[in-house]
């Protein structure tokens, strides 16, 4: 018998340091346009010029997107980095892309980038950005890891991608705090988001039963889950509609009410089959939601304006 030696496997060594495209997929751009949408909704509402203040539009939108959400996906992946071995190894950190403790590093290195950034656009700003990492830390960190509250986290969620970052937009503008009723629109809008959270819940219904995340889905069942996500999107809109008429605004509040229909009679279609049919919503209905927070936005910044 013939001894035949087979050359010894090499193995590529461990990274080091991690790539910069496995630090952009980190940093997820594609998670970045609901907050700045909902910052524009923000700009818009102001009723500020931007032919002479589009640099604090830029740096806005650069906070709102790359900062401040950038952040809170590093967050989540590297707190997540566990059970994303299992369920998504090919993600940077399971992966090796982003070796070691990079991932944490560039968690807290966004985060303070972001606070010095929103630093620099004014102390309201400041605090909304505040508000939002640490909504951002609590969502994945423990203790607190919000997102294994099915109430708890869907709100941290909706604040921090609608309702602060349209206050981070009308206050980034005017420099000051936002006037009530740009206050009242976020808030409204940020609560109607939470809805679309829960819906965005039922692609991991299966899962959240299995690592015991009782999300609203698995706590309620999908069929009142969706039942109740529909009248916590619509309830916020219709007081919505109410108040444009109020204001004046008779145009807006009747184009926000015919996106409200539009959705209602979309939600019909979504609770017969709530589990199958979310994905679809989310993808109709959803639009036409944050279509309505953009004309609502141009109704204030036409108050503004007049005001002004």
């Amino acid at each position: 018998m013939i001894d035949v030696a087979f050359p010894p496997v090499t193995r590529p060594a461990p990274r080091r340091f991690p790539k910069a495209s496995a630090v952009l997929e980190l940093l997820k751009p594609i998670t970045w346009f609901p907050p700045m949408w909902a910052f524009m909704c923000g700009v818009v509402s102001s009723g500020a010029p931007l032919r002479t203040r589009w640099p604090l539009l830029v740096a806005g939108m650069v906070l709102a997107g790359p900062a401040i959400c950038a952040t809170s996906q590093a967050v989540n992946d590297w707190f997540d980095r566990h059970v994303d071995a299992i369920n998504e190894p090919d993600r940077p950190i399971p992966s090796g892309r982003v070796p070691g403790r990079w991932g944490l590093w560039i968690a807290m290195l966004w985060t303070a980038l972001s606070l010095l950034l929103a630093w620099s656009l004014g102390a309201w700003v400041f605090c909304a950005a505040g508000l939002g990492m640490a909504l951002a830390w609590a969502y994945s960190a423990p203790p607190l890891r919000l997102k294994q509250n099915g109430w708890w986290g869907p709100a941290s969620v909706a604040i921090c991608y609608e309702g602060l970052t349209w206050f981070t937009g009308a206050a980034v503008m005017n420099q000051t705090f936002p006037d009530g009723r740009v206050v009242a629109l976020a808030t409204l809008y940020s609560a109607g988001a939470i809805g679309i959270m829960i819906l965005n819940d039922f692609k991991a219904i299966e899962g959240d039963r299995q690592m015991g995340i009782l999300s609203v889905p698995v706590d309620l069942g999908a069929e009142n889950a969706a039942w109740l996500a529909c009248v916590i999107m619509a309830a916020p809109q219709a007081i919505v509609v109410a108040l444009l008429l109020s204001w004046g605004q008779t145009a807006q509040g009747l184009a926000v009410s015919v996106s409200l229909i539009a959705q209602c009679l979309l939600m019909v279609r979504l609770l017969r089959a709530p589990r199958q049919l979310a994905p679809w919503y989310n993808g109709t209905g959803v639009s036409l939601y944050v279509l309505g927070m953009l004309v609502s936005g141009f109704a204030l910044g036409a108050l503004h304006g007049v005001a002004q």
